[in-house]
């Protein structure tokens, strides 16, 4: 019998969990700005350049799917919603960390 299409993927690696919830390019930059403090959507989008707003809204949907950020709607008229990193997200950050040691090391040597 084949697998069926909603089994989860087994993981060679566990390092391959870490890339799938940075992958993209924003995700990484969306977890840099959220460590901080807390942002409305147009924050974001006016401190990540080039991010397009249907780009930021699936990437901030997938990391709310995956538990990375919380989702805070105030329920105001204007509308305001409000992202923050979950404690799961918050958890990124020593590996944001080391990536940035890594670079500021290493990237001369490879750019």
């Amino acid at each position: 019998m084949a697998p069926r299409s909603t089994d989860k993927k087994t993981v060679s690696c566990p390092v391959e969990i870490t890339l799938k919830v940075m992958a993209g390019r924003w995700k990484v930059l969306i977890i840099q700005q959220l460590l901080a403090q807390p942002k409305r959507f147009n924050q974001l989008q006016r401190e990540l350049p080039g991010i397009t707003h249907r780009t930021l809204t699936k990437q901030l949907r997938e990391m709310e799917a995956q538990q990375m950020l919380i989702r805070h709607d105030y329920h105001e008229i204007p509308p305001r919603v409000e992202y923050r990193l979950s404690a799961l997200g918050h958890s990124l950050k020593s590996v944001l960390n080391a990536m940035h040691d890594w670079a500021v090391q290493y990237g001369a040597q490879i750019i």
